[in-house]
């Protein structure tokens, strides 16, 4: 397996190396650390809906820290339709949080400082992001 040069695809491809699914390991840290967000989840056929918000999340992370070919744009457009859910900002910035945090505790050691680096400046990004999408909805009438 070529590893990519990308820290951010890299570490995903490191865990994807020891866990088929993250989505059961994201989603308990989530609803761990963010309790409010598990009633935003009905509770039949939610697991289909949440492994797939989870694979749009990651094919939009890997795209907002490369070559941004587009995908990462579906981090500017959930920003607005998790506002029709009702779904907090902070919470919805928390989720990445809860990904990198997820990815580091499974690679332990190989989460190396370029790795913590990169996520720390994706985290920063995406929370620049989500602030101008607030700015933007501001100056809409």
């Amino acid at each position: 397996m070529t590893s990519s040069p990308n820290p951010i695809e890299h570490s995903f491809e490191l865990a994807a190396a020891r866990c088929d699914d993250l989505t059961p390991q994201v989603y308990r840290r989530l609803f761990r650390e963010h309790p409010e967000a598990q009633a935003m989840f009905r509770s039949e056929g939610s697991e289909s809906v949440k492994g797939s918000m989870l694979s749009l999340t990651i094919e939009a992370i890997i795209d907002f820290a490369g070559e941004r070919r587009g995908h990462f744009r579906m981090i500017e457009c959930e920003v607005s339709s998790h506002d029709a859910y009702g779904t907090p900002r902070d919470l919805f910035v928390a989720f990445f949080a809860v990904i990198a945090d997820e990815l580091r505790e499974m690679l332990g050691a190989q989460w190396s400082d370029e790795i913590d680096a990169a996520w720390h400046k994706l985290l920063r990004d995406i929370d620049a992001v989500v602030l101008q999408q607030k700015h933007l909805a501001g100056e809409t009438p």
